[in-house]
Order: C-alpha cells, then sequence, then structure tokens
C-alpha cells in the first residue's frame, strides 16, 4: 500500500470515527436519560452511597459482581413482569465506543505509517491523538469505576475535538520541521497527549459534581431524574481526584521530558517559551489542587473550582498560546 493510500485510508477511518462516537453518543445519553439498568432509584440512598463506595475503591471479584447485579436487577424485574425486553442501549453504546476506538486507533497508525513517522506532528495531529486519549481514558474509567455515566460527556468532548480538528486544523500528510525529528516525540508528546485525556475525564467528572452537588443542595434531584441515575456529589468528587492522580505525574513527566529535548534541539533546558510557561502553570495549579486535597482538607466545591481552572489553564495551553503568541514551539 502506497504513502498516499494509507494517507487516503486514515481519511476514511477518520469519518468512520466520527460516525461511531456519535451514536454512541446518543446511545449513551438515551442509556443515562431512560435506560432502566442505569436507574438507581430502586435502592434506597444508603444502599446507593455503600455501592459508590465499592465501586470507587475499585475492589474486584465479588464486591463488582454484586454491583452488576445490582443495576441488572431492575432489567429482570421488568423481564419477570412480562414487558417486552427493551434495546439495551448501554451495550450498545459500548459497543460503538469500541469500534470507534479502534477506527481512531486505525487512524493514526495509517497516518503515522504514510507519513513514516510519529503521528502527531501538527495541530489536527495531535487534537486526534488527544481526542484518542480521552475516550480510552474513559473506556478504563468505566471499566474500573462503572462509570459509564461519563460515556456522553466524554463523546461530546471527542466529537467536538474531532470535528475542530478536520474543519480547521486539517493538515496534509507531510514531514515536520527538524526539532520534531527525534525519539523524543514518542516519549514527551505521548506522556502530554495521556496526561491531557485523562485530565479532559476528569474535568468532565468535575462538572457534573458541580452540578450534581447544586442539585443536590437545593433538594432538586428528583427521582427518576437524569441527575438521579448518576452517582452522589461526594462520590464525583472523589473521581474526579482520582483521575487526576493518575494524570499529574504523567503531566510532570512530560514537562521534564520537555526540557531534557529542549537542551539537546536548542541548547537550554528552559527558555520560558509561552509554551514552557503555560504547561508550567497548568503544573502548579494542578499541583495546588491535590496539595490542598491532602493537607488542607479541601475537598467539594472549593477544590473543584481550583481543578477547573487548572483544565481551563490547559486548554489555553493547547488553544491559545498557539495561535496568540509566537515561539519555538509555534510549528505545532
Amino acid at each position: 500500500m502506497s504513502n498516499a493510500d494509507l494517507a487516503n485510508l486514515s481519511d476514511k477511518l477518520m469519518l468512520t470515527t466520527v460516525v461511531m462516537y456519535v451514536i454512541a453518543l446518543a446511545a449513551y445519553a438515551i442509556d443515562l436519560g431512560f435506560g432502566r439498568r442505569a436507574a438507581p432509584e430502586t435502592a434506597s440512598e444508603a444502599a446507593l452511597e455503600k455501592a459508590e463506595a465499592k465501586v470507587l475503591v475499585g475492589t474486584a471479584g465479588a464486591q463488582a459482581e454484586d454491583a452488576g447485579a445490582a443495576a441488572d436487577a431492575p432489567a429482570e424485574d421488568a423481564e419477570d413482569g412480562g414487558e417486552r425486553p427493551q434495546l439495551d442501549w448501554v451495550r450498545l453504546a459500548v459497543l460503538l465506543n469500541v469500534l470507534g476506538w479502534g477506527a481512531h486507533l486505525g487512524v493514526m497508525v495509517t497516518r503515522g505509517l504514510a507519513a513514516s513517522r510519529w503521528p502527531w506532528g501538527n495541530m489536527y495531529e495531535f487534537l486526534t491523538a488527544i481526542a484518542f486519549a480521552a475516550v480510552t481514558a474513559f473506556m478504563v474509567v468505566m471499566y474500573r469505576y462503572k462509570a459509564r455515566f461519563l460515556g456522553s460527556f466524554v463523546m461530546a468532548a471527542a466529537v467536538v475535538a474531532l470535528g475542530v480538528a478536520n474543519i480547521w486544523l486539517y493538515d496534509s500528510v507531510g514531514p515536520v520541521t527538524p526539532a520534531l525529528n527525534s525519539y523524543w516525540i514518542a516519549i514527551h508528546v505521548s506522556a502530554a497527549i495521556i496526561a491531557t485525556g485523562a485530565f479532559t475525564v476528569a474535568g468532565a467528572a468535575t462538572i457534573l459534581y458541580l452540578v450534581k452537588a447544586r442539585m443536590e443542595a437545593r433538594g432538586a434531584v428528583a427521582d427518576g431524574g437524569v441527575l438521579s441515575r448518576m452517582p452522589s456529589a461526594e462520590s464525583l468528587d472523589r473521581l474526579a481526584m482520582r483521575v487526576t492522580m493518575f494524570a499529574f505525574p504523567i503531566w510532570t513527566a512530560a514537562i521534564i521530558m520537555g526540557a531534557i529535548w529542549a537542551d539537546q534541539a536548542w541548547g537550554r533546558y528552559w527558555g520560558w517559551d509561552p509554551k514552557e510557561v503555560w504547561s508550567f502553570v497548568t503544573w502548579i495549579i494542578y499541583a495546588a489542587y491535590l496539595h490542598a486535597r491532602a493537607t488542607a482538607g479541601w475537598k467539594g466545591r472549593k477544590a473543584a473550582i481550583l481543578s477547573l481552572l487548572a483544565f481551563a489553564a490547559l486548554m489555553f495551553n493547547f488553544f491559545g498560546v498557539n495561535y496568540l503568541f509566537s515561539g519555538l514551539h509555534s510549528y505545532a
């Protein structure tokens, strides 16, 4: 297969990925809003809190089986009552999610083969990779913590990211600047992509926490509503913190490895380039968030606002710095 054929295949797989993600997004949203298996209203509030604690602690084996049995109970009751079986939206969503993820992986692999390099040498490729990392992080969190309620939100973010990448940032397959022809792109940039994807999932959980906490404080979480099908605000807060704890060391490593690469490419470890500055600002805010939770006992709204400030800095580092400032990283 020629490089042109591989590049064309990559573009076709991108279209397949977007279609799969859009349908998965709709299926996750329907499951969240109307799915029987997702509805926790059949259990008491105390039992729900206990089940969430088991899930978020992440214990395997019998505890995961108990949580799965509790989630399946409403569907079994419906069958016993003689109701017609309904489409299992969550299984459809997960299936399309996995198929879309496979096509998404194919987008990057075929583009990398077509260019004979790592496929994140420009804004289009980088944003495509970040969307892939976010979807991958969500799939891990969904499996680990049964957090399928995040599906519609993460899929929406992935679809928007891929839409922006294809409409405004698309770039034909080609060579990159000499500074990027280094094995460090596979280490430094990969770490930044993985961390950004995980931070995106943590950001989605944080936003849901703020909404759920506000509604809980008002007593406006109605039985059968969308918010009642999500974990408690406290559980969402813990989930956001755990995903952030995973992503933060990777982001730290990305900054350190970027400094080493900068010394090899430009003869200095740190030059206060706009990208370097905002990467460090992002690191400081996330470090303050984790430090405040660990030492000052911050949790809830104060911690969530700090987390969202860090995520906003992360997004500005990607979009704002690349378009508003010029520097050594402008080639991206």
